[in-house]
């Protein structure tokens, strides 16, 4: 799995293959996309379009609440796949811990066992959700994708994570969207000037260098091109723990238990 990746995450059905090819070009080999997005088939245009072959291309796609079940996710993920003009993504993931994720859950070990997905993990699964399934089930989450930059840095479910030798994907690696604070920090100002990058890079930089893989979604090409460039560089040990200092809501900016959260997602994108 490339340790950087681009998402398309709030990208419209209309704007995603024009996003995803610009990315592709930009060097991205990593896509993340989900049912819940409805993009799936502007990201099977793009990269059917691009040239590229599909064993250098690594797909991500998710399982969203209103497919959850065994019997639905199944279906579901064979029409993720139809979408997406392909015989199998790379990775699959429970989008929320909602529904009947156990059930889900075999659906995707099927998948997994099949060869229709090469891996398969969690999104948004909190320390304790995250423990109850890989507790019981029989292939291990390989992923949790979790919203994860230097103001949410995610520090306290590690140790789970690495119970169960699960990698961290970062949502969100620049902040929420339309969000200019982290990029904008007196702290990373500080640092990306001693390296001559900018703070997003260095953002992006201190995310990989902890071992997690960062997903930033961007419609401009420039600014793609920014972010994938930031592997002619390593942060020292004190601008590592300077960033660390940051951190401001250690799970994130999401009340996953919230009722009213869980309502809104199934209202909007069920």
């Amino acid at each position: 799995m490339p340790t950087l990746g681009y998402g398309v995450f709030l990208v419209s059905p209309d704007e995603c293959e024009r996003c995803v090819t610009d990315a592709l070009g930009a060097g991205y080999r990593l896509i993340d996309t989900a049912q819940a997005y409805r993009n799936e088939e502007g990201v099977g245009s793009a990269w059917r379009k691009s040239g590229v072959r599909r064993e250098d291309l690594f797909l991500t796609t998710k399982v969203w609440i209103s497919n959850a079940g065994e019997e639905k996710a199944a279906g579901s993920i064979d029409e993720s796949l139809r979408k997406l003009r392909t015989e199998y993504v790379d990775l699959l993931l429970i989008h929320q811990a909602y529904g009947d994720v156990f059930g889900t859950w075999r659906a995707m070990e099927k998948a997994y066992r099949d060869g229709k997905a090469r891996a398969i993990g969690v999104s948004n699964f909190q320390a304790g959700r995250f423990f109850d399934l890989s507790h019981y089930v029989d292939v291990k989450p390989m992923v949790n994708q979790l919203e994860c930059n230097t103001f949410s840095q995610q520090t306290g479910i590690e140790p789970v994570l690495n119970e169960f030798g699960t990698k961290m994907m970062a949502w969100y690696p620049l902040g929420g969207q339309g969000s200019d604070g982290i990029v904008k920090s007196d702290a990373l100002a500080a640092v990306s000037a001693r390296y001559n990058k900018t703070a997003a890079q260095v953002a992006l930089r201190w995310l990989t260098q902890r071992g997690i893989v960062a997903i930033p979604k961007s419609s401009n090409k420039e600014r793609m091109a920014q972010n994938i460039d930031i592997f002619d560089f390593t942060l020292a040990e004190e601008d590592m723990a300077q960033i660390a200092a940051m951190n401001r809501h250690d799970e994130g900016t999401r009340n996953f238990g919230d009722p009213q959260f869980v309502k809104y997602l199934i209202e909007n994108y069920g």
